[in-house]
């Protein structure tokens, strides 16, 4: 059976070797997160914090750290839940195979939330904000954060929980301009289900009420994260994969309190009413930076006697959201394709902060009678695809066609964009949607939410051999004097620091000039950086710089560029301006202080020893 707290969880993580605990007191602010990044890094176990400064409430992090550990945490449950995504998209199957899918039902019973009197369940303790762990996890971070907090509304339309939301949306505890214990920032982004509830909730002139819940069965937060379908209640998945029903309560003010959480904080949201929030470091490997998100007025905060907080830290992938994200994708498989006619892959890359990059397989089937094939379906799809929940953020798509390589994979990068430079048509199969909205927290774009998106769609045999290294003599104007090859087909070329962004348009000139009519077929994309030997070190390294730190509309150029009827193309290399501007938010860089005082605690052993 599943867990039926997180305490139980936490037991049983101790008894197989997955958690260590850390007896000494340990800061808050900055010193939790430091120890929980070089944990990570070095694939350790779950984290037990038992003293935490300033606060009576130890806290765990690290909890889903693992694809492995996730694993053995649904060890009884995971593959009767991917039995009922494979049925959701395929249900004929159980009634062809009624034996093989039996045991589903039971699944399926575990997914009805249970309604529990509030005397039922362990008594709640009260406290206040401040009493919770005040975590700090990035020097500039504009307060304590909510890391992994389960945001719970309801729909004013459809009261109760079978139409209700939960959703993982970071919380501001403290700071800027909220009144302590009184007032906390609640952030959340484009596609967000709470984004509908509030929209109703204020047409209604009515505040929403939002109850927030930290800890609980880890089914829990995993539920939070689950990009499911509009209208599909978190709870019933939350239940089918903890193997326990979800228990729930409502107190004497009327906000949901899940019986089983740790801490729930309960307060309103007024219609339009907003406080700044933030800075806070996050998991695009930047800072998202401070404005008005919804102001949540705190009305209690409950917490078990045994309470344990939970938290995440976030920065430049990959981190522990990385295996909520592969555990996301060991669950729902191929349930994504399913859902968008002649798709077969799809992969937001963690690498480039995943909604930045996304690559596709499709079906190219539209004119079979005709030997030359150019990208037509799959135009179709990158649409679709396009408009769909989450993926509809992606800022840059590339979509290519299973007929021209069916071992391809969505998640090998460099292969993959080996295989779409040695197809690409720089003079068509370039698609721009610009004036759009991108995921917020990427600042590449032109305000917050605002951007651009292209969609690079590719089919065909191979028109090119991609040069593995730069042929003899090969040269760059100045004031172009550093560039290093970064994989088959691409260069990084190195801005000099005293360019500005002003005078790119003319440097641009120099560069278009002294490159068109130059046979540089085998180098079909050039990306200007601040540091090509960083950019160029790995591949994980140039999709960050690449696709974080570029708005399609405003930063590709090309060599020989023309616009036809409206349609942008080039004749010669691919350019993709990818240095970090003026308006972009400050990469997330460690405090020098509190790295040594973590390396002191490695030094000298205990809890911490051979892991960091």
């Amino acid at each position: 059976m599943g867990y039926p707290s997180l305490q139980a969880c936490i037991a049983d993580l101790e008894k197989n070797g997955h958690l260590v605990r850390i007896k000494e007191e340990v800061d808050p602010y900055l010193q939790m997160a430091a120890i929980h990044l070089r944990v990570f890094e070095h694939q350790g176990p779950a984290i037990l914090f038992e003293n935490v400064k300033g606060s009576k409430f130890p806290a765990i992090s690290n909890l889903f750290g693992s694809l492995e550990r996730s694993k053995f945490i649904f060890r009884d449950s995971l593959e009767q839940v991917k039995t009922l995504v494979e049925l959701k998209n395929d249900p004929i199957k159980a009634i062809k195979h009624p034996f093989k899918y039996a045991n589903v039902a039971l699944t399926a019973l575990s997914a009805l939330p249970m309604k529990v009197s509030a005397n039922s369940p362990l008594s709640f303790g009260k406290a206040k904000i401040s009493d919770l762990p005040q975590i700090v996890n990035w020097p500039l971070d504009g307060g304590p954060f909510v890391t992994m907090p389960q945001v719970y509304t309801e729909d004013a339309d459809k009261p109760g929980i079978m139409d209700a939301n939960l959703g993982m949306y970071r919380i501001q505890l403290a700071g800027n301009d909220y009144i302590q214990n009184q007032e906390i920032g609640l952030h959340y982004q484009l596609h967000r289900g709470i984004g509908v509830h509030q929209t109703k909730a204020n047409a209604k002139g009515q505040p929403l009420k939002v109850s927030i819940f930290v800890g609980g069965p880890p089914s829990h937060p995993v539920a939070a994260v689950m990009p499911l379908p509009e209208g599909l209640s978190e709870m019933t998945f939350a239940g089918a994969l903890g193997k326990r029903r979800f228990r729930y309560f409502y107190d004497d003010e009327g906000f949901c309190i899940s019986a089983d959480a740790d801490f729930v904080i309960t307060g309103t949201v007024m219609p339009h009413e907003n406080k700044p929030e933030g800075p806070f470091g996050d998991h695009l490997g930047y800072y998202s930076l401070k404005h008005p998100f919804p102001l949540m007025k705190v009305h209690n905060v409950y917490h078990r006697k045994d309470a344990i907080w939970s938290f995440t830290v976030v920065g430049r992938p990959p981190q522990e959201d990385t295996s909520f994200g592969a555990l996301i994708h060991e669950i729902t498989g191929s349930a994504i394709p399913k859902e968008i006619p002649g798709l077969h892959a799809v992969n937001a890359v963690d690498a480039a902060g995943v909604h930045p990059l996304l690559f596709a397989i499709g079906s190219e089937r539209y004119t079979p009678y005709i030997n030359e094939r150019k990208p037509q379906e799959i135009l179709t799809i990158a649409n679709q695809i396009l408009g769909k929940g989450q993926l509809s953020l992606a800022k840059y798509l590339f979509i290519v066609a299973k007929e021209d390589n069916p071992d391809l994979s969505v998640n090998d990068i460099g292969g993959f964009l080996k295989h779409v430079l040695q197809r690409i048509d720089l003079t068509s199969d370039l698609h721009f949607y610009t004036k759009t909205t991108i995921d917020t927290l990427d600042y590449s774009g032109s305000g917050l939410n605002s951007g651009s998106k292209v969609a690079v769609a590719v089919a065909g045999a191979v028109r090119r051999e991609l040069w593995n290294e730069l042929p003899a003599g090969f040269e760059l104007p100045r004031p172009f004097e550093k560039f290093k090859m970064v994989m088959p087909g691409v260069l990084a070329v190195e801005v000099p620091k005293n360019i500005k962004s002003s005078d790119l348009p003319i440097v641009l000139e120099i560069l278009d000039e002294h490159l068109t009519g130059a046979d540089l077929d085998g180098l079909p994309l050039m990306v200007l950086c601040d540091d090509a030997s960083f950019t160029a070190q790995n591949i994980n390294n140039f999709v960050w710089v690449t696709f974080t730190r570029s708005n399609p509309s405003h930063d590709i150029y090309g060599i020989d560029s023309f616009i036809e009827h409206k349609h942008w193309g080039c004749n010669g290399p691919l350019i993709i301006d990818a240095r970090i501007k003026p308006h972009h938010a400050p990469v997330l860089e460690k405090d020098p202080a509190v790295e040594k005082l973590v390396d002191k605690m490695g030094e000298k052993g205990g809890a911490l020893y051979g892991i960091i």
